[in-house]
């Protein structure tokens, strides 16, 4: 496992990246398989861009990252307890830091299921985008190809699940809103060593497993579209998604009948136009709240002709409004 020729991360990618803020560009270390690569060894790579799945839309969804590579020591779980189904079936971390992390795309063995405690990460899963707001968690499959970014100060864990122990969990990603009881199991479980569980620690791995099992999902994914021509609007609008044309000028702008996009829109994505751009908007919202962005200026970027419009459009898509949403996610002061 390792670098393609391409430049790109092959099938298992990077167990872990981590990465803090600076002159704009990011310092990572990646671990591929058992190696640790520094800036000399992924020096055809230092200036990859991290995507939306394959179809080109940044970590965040809205804006391309540009790495820079440089060793660092900041993994927070062995990579055997990630790539691998072998040892304890259930593994566990917790990770606390004040500057943005970025995951390049990989995949592994093991689901995995990642939980913020505050803060908010952005998450590329094929053509999906998600966001991970605190106290929610995404449940990703083995083998699924998927990206991480961090947005301000976070803390948050992930779960690590061996697959035979995956049969009972959902088969595609999901979004959940996590109960306390499975914070804070996860949480016990980020303290064990990762040898094998003894009948307490097997006692509170099977509680997590109950817990994802049994969560509905929430509406916290954004599914880009598959049609070329779809793609070249969505991406346009993901530039800027303050651009309010309707749909009939977007239409007319990619070469198309509205009655073409219309159907088409809702054969890819699942939503209307007018759905998916506003659940765009919601998603992209959540990342600048995080980055302690005035709610003002969030509605001037969206495209919203006043604040009490979008507090509103907030408001329907979560049950709360930006300032109550801000300070419900707060650092846990644990």
């Amino acid at each position: 496992m390792g670098i393609k020729p391409d430049g790109g991360i092959e099938e298992e990618g990077a167990d872990r990246a981590f990465a803090h803020g600076g002159t704009g560009q990011f310092n990572l270390v990646l671990v591929i398989g058992q190696q640790v690569f520094s800036a000399h060894d992924l020096c055809s790579c230092c200036e990859m861009t991290s995507s939306l799945g394959i179809l080109g839309w940044s970590v965040s969804g809205m804006e391309a990252i540009r790495y820079g590579i440089s060793a660092m020591d900041d993994l927070i779980i062995r990579p055997d307890l990630v790539r691998s189904s072998a040892g304890p079936f259930l593994a566990a971390a917790e990770l606390t830091r004040d500057a943005v992390r970025v995951t390049p795309a990989h995949s592994h063995e093991r689901g995995q299921l990642v939980g913020a405690l505050h803060g908010l990460i952005s998450i590329g899963l094929d053509r999906q985008q998600w966001v991970v707001p605190a106290v929610h968690a995404i449940w990703i499959p083995p083998h699924w190809t998927h990206s991480l970014r961090s947005f301000g100060p976070f803390a948050g864990w992930s779960v690590f699940i061996a697959q035979p122990h995956c049969a009972g969990l959902p088969a595609a990603p999901r979004s959940i809103k996590t109960t306390p009881l499975l914070r804070e199991a996860a949480r016990r479980a980020a303290t064990w060593p990762g040898t094998t569980l003894d009948a307490a620690q097997t006692r509170i791995a099977g509680i997590i497993l109950d817990e994802v099992a049994a969560a509905q999902p929430e509406a916290l994914g954004l599914l880009q579209p598959a049609d070329p021509r779809l793609i070249r609007i969505a991406d346009a609008l993901a530039a800027d998604l303050s651009d309010s044309r309707n749909q009939e000028d977007w239409a007319s702008w990619a070469g198309l009948s509205p009655r073409t996009l219309s159907r088409h829109w809702l054969a890819d994505t699942g939503m209307t136009f007018g759905e998916w751009r506003q659940q765009a908007r919601l998603l992209r919202a959540l990342e600048l709240i995080a980055d302690r962005v005035p709610v003002t200026n969030i509605a001037l970027e969206l495209g919203y002709d006043n604040v009490s419009a979008f507090i509103e459009m907030f408001r329907r898509a979560l049950g709360t409004t930006p300032g109550r949403y801000l300070a419900e996610t707060a650092p846990d002061p644990r």
